[in-house]
C-alpha cells in the first residue's frame, strides 16, 4: 500500500535530538526549513554567506547528497502552515499572537521578518511598492531554486494572518483564506514563475549541481559578480555583495543532465540598480523569460540582449540561451 505514496517528513519534533532534517533516507523527502529561514534572512539584508543562499538554491547538497538521494529530497519553502504568511514576513517585525490567549507568548520569537518601517497594514506607496517587490523576489527564488517548490495556500493571493504566526488556534476570519479580494497581478505572477519553472528544465533538475564539467566542456554551474568574474569566498562574507547571478546547465556526468541544451542566468539583485555583465554564449542571444521587478513586461518573454541587462533593486531575473 506503501509503495507508490510520496514519503514526505516534517522533520521535527519536541525533546533533546528531535531536529533530524536530512536524516531521512530515500525515498523520503523532507521539508527544508532551513531554505524559509536562509531565504528571509538574505531577502531582508543579511550576509548571503552566512543565510548559506548558495547552497539552498542548489538543494541543499550539503543536507541531501548522500545515500543515491536526488534534489527531490528537498521540500523548499518559505511560509508554511504554521510561522508567518508570505504577505506577513514582509509587514511585520515582531508576531502578534494575542487573540491566541497565551499573553503572545506562542509561537516562534524569531521569523526573520521585517515591516519595511511601519509595523502591519500602511498606505505608504512606498512601503507597499518595496513590500511587493520583496514578496516578489522571494517566490521567484522559491521557484527558480533546485528541489520541491511548496507553495503556502494563500500566498499567492497576497493573504495575511495580521502577523498572527500561530493560527492553528483560530477557527476564524483570522486564520481563514480571504478569498473575496485577492491580489490579481500577484496571481499573474504566480502564475508566470510556474510556468517558466515547467518550460525550462534546467531549473528542475534531480542530479546535484557541483561545478562538474560536462561533457561538452562546460561546467554545471557557476556563480557569477556583475562583472562576470566568479565570487571568491570573501564576497559571500562580505554585508556589501549583495548582487550576483547563477548559471545552469544540465548536471555533468548524469545522462539525464548531459542531454539537456542551453543555460539559464539567474539574476539576483538584493541591493540597489545593477549592470551585469552577460556570459558569451557564441552567436546565441540571451532571452528574457522573467524579471521580478518587472512582472507585466516580462509576461511577453520576447526581447533578446547580447552583452548586459540592468537589473532593478531588489529583483531576481531569468534570462535564457539555447533552449
Amino acid at each position: 500500500m506503501l509503495a507508490e505514496l510520496k514519503l514526505i517528513a516534517e522533520p521535527w519534533d519536541l525533546g533533546p535530538g528531535g531536529y533530524q532534517l536530512g536524516n531521512f533516507p530515500a525515498p523520503f523527502a523532507q521539508w527544508n526549513d532551513r531554505f524559509r529561514d536562509g531565504v528571509r534572512r538574505a531577502w531582508r539584508g543579511e550576509v548571503l554567506g552566512e543565510a548559506n543562499f548558495g547552497s539552498l538554491l542548489l538543494g541543499s547538497a550539503d543536507l541531501f547528497d548522500d545515500s543515491g538521494r536526488t534534489t527531490l529530497a528537498g521540500v523548499n519553502f518559505i511560509s508554511a502552515h504554521d510561522g508567518f504568511t508570505l504577505r506577513d514576513t514582509v509587514s511585520y517585525a515582531q508576531k502578534h499572537n494575542e487573540a491566541n490567549g497565551e499573553e503572545n507568548r506562542d509561537g516562534h520569537g524569531e521569523n526573520y521578518s521585517d515591516n519595511h518601517g511601519v509595523e502591519g497594514p500602511t498606505d505608504d506607496p512606498e512601503i507597499v511598492a518595496a513590500r511587493s517587490l520583496r514578496v516578489r523576489a522571494m517566490l521567484a527564488t522559491l521557484l527558480l531554486a533546485q528541489g520541491v517548490p511548496m507553495l503556502l495556500a494563500g500566498d499567492e493571493l497576497g493573504n495575511s494572518q495580521s502577523g498572527n504566526n500561530n493560527a492553528y488556534a483560530q477557527d476564524n476570519e483570522l486564520g481563514w483564506i480571504d478569498w473575496s479580494e485577492p491580489d490579481w497581478e500577484l496571481i499573474s505572477y504566480v502564475r508566470q514563475l510556474i510556468d517558466v519553472r515547467r518550460r525550462l528544465p534546467l531549473l528542475r533538475q534531480r542530479g546535484f549541481l557541483h561545478g562538474k564539467v560536462r561533457a561538452d566542456g562546460f561546467k554545471d554551474v557557476r556563480w557569477l559578480c556583475p562583472g562576470g568574474s566568479a565570487p571568491t569566498a570573501e564576497h559571500w562574507k562580505d554585508p556589501a555583495f549583495r548582487s550576483l547571478a547563477l548559471q545552469l546547465r544540465g548536471c555533468a556526468q548524469d545522462p539525464r543532465g548531459e542531454e539537456l541544451t542551453g543555460s539559464v542566468l539567474i539574476i539576483f539583485n538584493f541591493g540597489d540598480h545593477c549592470d551585469f555583465a552577460l556570459p558569451a554564449e557564441g552567436e546565441a542571444q540571451w532571452k528574457i523569460e522573467l524579471d521580478s521587478a518587472e512582472p507585466e513586461h516580462s509576461a511577453d518573454a520576447v526581447d533578446a540582449v547580447t552583452e548586459s541587462y540592468a537589473a532593478k533593486a531588489h529583483s531576481v531575473v531569468v534570462l535564457s540561451t539555447g533552449l
